[in-house]
């Protein structure tokens, strides 16, 4: 997009609206010309509409030939720059401004996070730097900040060009600058300086007029100070620049004091000399300086160093700044012949916090946690973020193992505490692996991953917990790496089965249906269950090519089944959100059914809470199309999500699961267990069919069937059985129509 300019008119229209009255030329040279480069059409064009009607002059360019174009031909007030373009970068357009000694201002706006592009921009002279994406608010304050700015320093240099004809226009002049102006005599005390001094500093000219210039620089910088002062330099030596702090004025009336706000201010200072003739010498008269404030830019330059080495969510160190303080504590401890401990630390449940209350209530909680986990360090500790739900500690001089226990035994009290999370109160746990310098290693790498290797056991052990760094983790994270790598063979050498735990009803005693169980049947450490392998299968995206197994061996199990003449079984599949996420999902069921003759009222899929949650709406979908070809909808492990009661009207369910982990809590039957009955009592209004999982006691047993389920599996009745074996406890039993098999990935 391009807005016609011209010297004599000058327009704030994109093309296709209506065109306005065209400027006279000399309003025109009056308007601000800005130059818009941006390679983003629609950005480049949004930028256009917010500047349109502030009678400014505005040319667009797309890329960097075509700005250098306009830069060459037209003078600009302003360059408004985007750094990453398709030919060329925002810094070599900065550097073509500077080369050809263009006087354009110019305000870099980036989408980069890395601190080299701003610094990179502010060291070219840019005036400004503004990430993106940027508000309204900032850039049009911005905008008219640097005009303004830009406004006063034109002003300055007409004044300058004026001093050689006017004293008196020079002395209004000189008050009137933004910066500070000011003479110094050869004993360094003050003989003039402009207003602005009282404006930046506090100081009125009385104040200053005959004082020395030490009482205004901070006392750390007045060496410096003096070093520059201090010099004779003549001819093009004269003038010389540095950087110094002053005081600002924090009291009235006779009585001046000093406070610790302190300005950063460059200074330009030039020799003045008084020629004599007669011994043809220069004599040393004064020194006359032009004060600038570049406060804000050094504030500037700190936040983005600030923000290059600190997580901006939780504002703790990042990983560089982390390895960096490990790196200072390890040469620390070697030279004291100490130790220091690195800890490594996950948060348990976290992902399904951020799958069902969404990512803004994620990073919520992750602040949440920072905190909590900062009051519980010494000073001197170092608490980072790694990333995601990753944190990593180290605590240096440390007197013994106790020490480190007893921090991660304090971090593990604090999370144990519920969050709370706009209403919604979360329970979370944490691993922690601990590795001890030097015995579990010597360089940061090797620390960091041998405490990595120590949480992995701890998640490994049931999670909620923290384990110290040994060399037989060594051994069984090397078995873990071979476990993931021989899953992949798995598939293809057929080690996968289908185990079947079967469902009673507790009224007759009979089979009436039963879950699958899925096995691996591994070369060398023979059968495992899913969970020894479907954590693997998780973290290395292998659930979706298991899934389509399962669905394929189930539809093959119950074709067995059919052939042998068995009753008419409906099969349930548990999915993985992953695998009810993928698009042709519904595609690969109706595919496997047709490929082995399977009627789809034999099939119902099984889904936990959490789908529900996470993306409802898509999920509704997914369900209804099922619930069209025939397939019904269950609830598993009912109450250990975040799910509202509100889903159960919406979704198309059919069936609701007891979780196991409120089962076992059923220790007396005469008991009161509130949350079963609840689930019980949902079913029951809702028209539900429900089943208990892990029924392990003849006490749950009776307490589930006293209070209304009465259909359980568990070791109590059965333990998971292979294929063949499975239909002969179900063919030794009378006929009776209606036999369910769930089957699912666990």
């Amino acid at each position: 997009m391009k807005v016609p300019m011209t010297t004599t008119s000058a327009t704030a229209q994109i093309p296709g609206a209506d065109v306005p009255t065209p400027l006279s030329q000399h309003e025109a040279d009056l308007m601000p010309r800005i130059l818009l480069v941006d390679d983003e059409p629609r950005l480049l064009s949004s930028l256009y509409e917010l500047l349109r009607d502030r009678d400014y002059q505005l040319v667009t360019a797309s890329c960097g030939k075509e700005a250098l174009a306009h830069l060459a031909r037209v003078r600009f007030d302003l360059v408004l720059l985007d750094l990453r373009l398709p030919d060329m970068s925002g810094h070599e357009i900065m550097d073509f401004i500077n080369q050809r000694a263009i006087g354009a201002d110019v305000i870099v706006m980036s989408g980069e996070v890395g601190i080299e592009a701003a610094i990179g921009a502010l060291r070219r002279g840019a005036y400004d730097y503004i990430r993106k994406p940027y508000s309204r608010e900032e850039l049009l304050k911005t905008v008219a900040n640097a005009l303004q700015q830009r406004r006063l320093e034109l002003a300055n240099e007409r004044i300058a060009s004026q001093l050689e004809n006017s004293e008196k226009l020079y002395r209004y002049l000189v008050d009137s600058s933004p910066d500070i102006i000011y003479t110094l005599n050869h004993e360094g005390r003050f003989t003039f300086v402009n207003d602005r001094a009282y404006q930046l500093l506090g100081f009125s000219r009385e104040e200053l007029i005959g004082k020395h210039y030490s009482i205004l620089v901070h006392d750390e910088d007045l060496e410096r100070a003096r070093y520059v002062f201090n010099e004779r330099r003549v001819d093009e030596r004269a003038s010389r620049n540095v950087e110094l702090r002053l005081k600002c004025h924090s009291g009235s009336g006779q009585d001046r004091t000093f406070n610790n706000t302190l300005m950063t201010i460059s200074l330009n200072s030039i020799g003045m000399h008084v020629p004599d003739h007669e011994v043809k010498k220069l004599e040393f008269f004064g020194t006359y300086g032009v004060a600038r404030d570049i406060t804000d830019r050094k504030r500037a330059e700190e936040v983005i160093s600030y923000q290059a080495y600190h997580d901006i969510l939780t504002d703790l160190p990042n990983r560089m700044l982390f390895k960096d303080r490990l790196g200072l504590a390890v040469i620390q401890a070697k030279r004291k012949l100490t130790e220091l401990a690195v800890m490594f630390i996950d948060l348990d449940r976290f992902k399904l916090v951020n799958d069902t209350l969404g990512h803004v209530k994620g990073d919520e909680l992750l602040q949440q946690v920072a905190l909590r986990l900062k009051d519980c360090l010494r000073r001197g500790d170092t608490l980072a973020r790694q990333g995601g739900d990753e944190f990593t500690i180290v605590l240096p001089e440390l007197r013994d193992r106790e020490d480190a226990k007893a921090i991660a035994d304090k971090f593990l009290e604090c999370l144990h505490k519920p969050f709370d999370l706009d209403g919604h109160e979360v329970h979370i746990s944490a691993s922690i692996g601990i590795a001890i310098y030097p015995g579990d290693g010597e360089s940061i790498d090797e620390l960091l991953r041998h405490a990595d290797i120590a949480m992995y056991q701890v998640k490994a052990l049931g999670k909620n917990g923290h384990s110290f760094y040994h060399n037989s983790m060594l051994d069984v994270s090397h078995q873990k790496i071979a476990l993931e790598q021989s899953l992949r063979k798995a598939l293809e050498q057929n080690e996968l089965e289908m185990y079947y735990q079967p469902q009673i009803d507790v009224i007759t005693g009979r089979i009436v249906g039963a879950e699958g169980l899925m096995r691996w049947n591994h070369p060398q450490r023979g059968l495992l269950t899913a969970g020894e392998f479907l954590p693997f299968a998780e973290e290395n995206g292998l659930m979706l090519p298991i899934s389509d197994w399962m669905i394929g061996a189930l539809c093959r199990d119950m074709l067995v089944w059919n052939q042998a003449g068995g009753e008419a079984i409906r099969l349930s599949l548990n999915l993985s959100p992953q695998y009810l996420d993928r698009g042709d999902f519904f595609e690969k069921m109706r595919g496997a059914l047709v490929r082995y003759g399977i009627s789809p009222d034999q099939i119902e899929v099984e889904i936990t809470e959490n789908i529900c949650i996470r993306n409802p709406q898509y999920a509704i979908e997914q369900l209804n199309k099922l619930c069209q070809l025939g397939v019904s909808v269950a609830i598993d492990d009912f109450g250990t999500g975040y799910s509202s009661l509100s889903y159960l009207h919406r979704f198309p369910i059919h069936t609701i699961k007891i979780d196991q982990s409120f089962v076992k809590e059923i220790h007396d039957e005469h008991g009161h267990y509130p949350v079963i009955l609840a689930i019980i009592s949902i079913a029951r209004g809702l028209g539900l069919h429900l089943i208990a999982e892990g029924v392990e006691t003849d006490v749950q047993a009776r307490y589930l069937k006293a209070n209304g389920c009465l259909t359980m599996q568990g070791y109590f009745y059965h333990r998971p059985i292979a294929l063949p074996n499975f239909i002969n406890v179900l063919q030794e039993q009378p006929d009776q129509a209606g036999a369910t098999l769930v089957a699912r990935q666990a």
